[in-house]
């Protein structure tokens, strides 16, 4: 990087010569603890770019922002210009950036390296340029300003010197600034993020549902502040327990809002409907109108019946669904019975299947961030563990047993972060 030390007047300067220098010092002075006062990004290049005219006397000036993640080269505002962006590989600009160096360039249009399309453009006729670094704190380009058309000639010696003090002030303001509104947006999105889980948290079911002879238990861990799993029950019109476990693809606040707008459908419509197929039905078509090409949700939907002790359901790409039989001691995974919701319209749904529940039968219905996650050597915790888990805690409260799950996956993969969603329903035959 060039430094920047100011070389005040070469031996025999003219004494108007060295009160214009000092001046110019001075205006540099003044623009630092300016723009040190100043706590808004546009306000600030605003003022920079009113700097720049005054102290280095042209007739425009731009500020070119680094965006170091793109390597592009911006401006969020030029005199006369709107917003302009490309690469930081072209063009003069580009070059300050990659070698931190000032380029005075007295006659614009022959260099080669110069780019006359926004000449074209605005209908201004660049003579000459002046391109210079603007140096943060740490000593990296934060951007690059660049003057043209000096109203007194072309860009002298003492105009290189200046601008490198100028450079190295207007550098660590915008730098300063940039981190500052990089930190007030994370600060956003996390309050935003926070909001939105305390909404999609208050969906889920309060305490757990109720009926006669069941043990009963959902739970839901998001892997990020909001998630993409859900579950919900409610009683329906012949007492029945409706039930859903959904899963949209990914986690996060897109896949949150499809998984709210899956629930809501399935409360609405099985509250008023008995056919369990029309409900599914209704809801695909819906999410097919709503969701993007590339974006789907896998469900279960089931209903209880307290009095035959069945669960009948449906289950849309949503698998294992797993029965477990205690006068057997066995587990029974069965596949979903019908395709994810939200990819194809008007889609047939069969009947329900059934599951005639005897005393101690349990069904199971997790989302497959518990048997997917996997350990440090990359093995997953797979379904073989969860049902010895299952097994040997079978006796207890279904909510207890769903705890243990957690809990001895978390122990087969310590140190690991949870990478999905994890969500799941236990109904226990009493």
């Amino acid at each position: 990087m060039s430094d920047t030390r100011i070389e005040y007047c070469p031996p025999g300067s003219s004494g108007s010569t060295q009160e214009k220098h000092v001046a110019d010092l001075q205006a540099v002075l003044e623009v630092s603890r300016d723009l040190a006062a100043t706590t808004e990004l546009t306000p600030l290049l605003q003022k920079v770019e009113k700097a720049a005219l005054k102290v280095l006397e042209c007739e425009r000036a731009t500020v070119f922002l680094f965006d170091r993640a793109h390597h592009e080269l911006y401006s969020r505002m030029a005199t006369g210009v709107d917003e302009i962006r490309f690469s930081a590989d072209r063009g003069i600009a580009g070059e300050v950036v990659r070698t931190g160096d000032v380029i005075n360039v007295p006659d614009a249009y022959s260099d080669p390296r110069f780019n006359p399309e926004i000449d074209r453009k605005t209908g201004f006729r660049t003579r000459n340029m002046i391109t210079f670094p603007l140096i943060g704190f740490d000593n990296t380009v934060v951007g690059v300003l660049q003057v043209l058309n000096k109203s007194t000639g072309s860009f002298d010696p003492w105009d290189h010197e200046l601008v490198k003090t100028f450079g190295a002030q207007v550098g660590v303001a915008l730098q300063r600034q940039l981190l500052l509104e990089h930190y007030a947006e994370k600060q956003r999105i996390e309050r935003d993020l926070s909001i939105a889980r305390e909404i999609q948290q208050g969906l889920i079911p309060a305490e757990a549902a109720k009926v006669p002879g069941f043990d009963i238990a959902g739970w839901n861990k998001p892997a990020d502040e909001t998630g993409g799993d859900c579950y919900d029950y409610m009683t329906v019109h012949d007492g029945s327990l409706a039930m859903i476990i959904a899963d949209a693809t990914g986690h996060g606040i897109g896949p949150a809002l499809m998984i709210a707008e899956c629930r809501a459908l399935f409360r609405a419509l099985a509250s008023a409907c008995k056919d369990l197929a029309e409900v599914v039905g209704k809801v695909n078509n819906l999410l097919f109108e709503d969701l993007p090409d590339d974006r789907f949700v896998t469900a279960f939907f089931g209903l209880l019946s307290p009095d035959n002790h069945t669960v009948s359901f449906l289950s849309a790409g949503h698998g294992p669904i797993i029965e477990y039989i205690l006068e057997k001691d066995e587990f029974l995974e069965l596949p979903a019975n019908a395709m994810p919701l939200g990819i194809v319209p008007d889609v047939p749904f069969d009947s329900p299947d059934r599951f005639q529940m005897q005393p101690g039968d349990m069904m199971i219905l997790v989302t497959d961030g518990f048997f997917e996650w996997q350990n440090a050597a990359k093995e997953q915790f797979g379904t073989e563990r969860m049902f010895d888990v299952i097994r040997r805690h079978r006796d207890l409260p279904c909510a207890e047993i769903i705890q243990r799950l957690y809990d001895e996956v978390r122990a087969f993969a310590p140190g690991t972060q949870q990478a999905d969603d994890l969500t799941a329903i236990f109904i226990k035959r009493l």
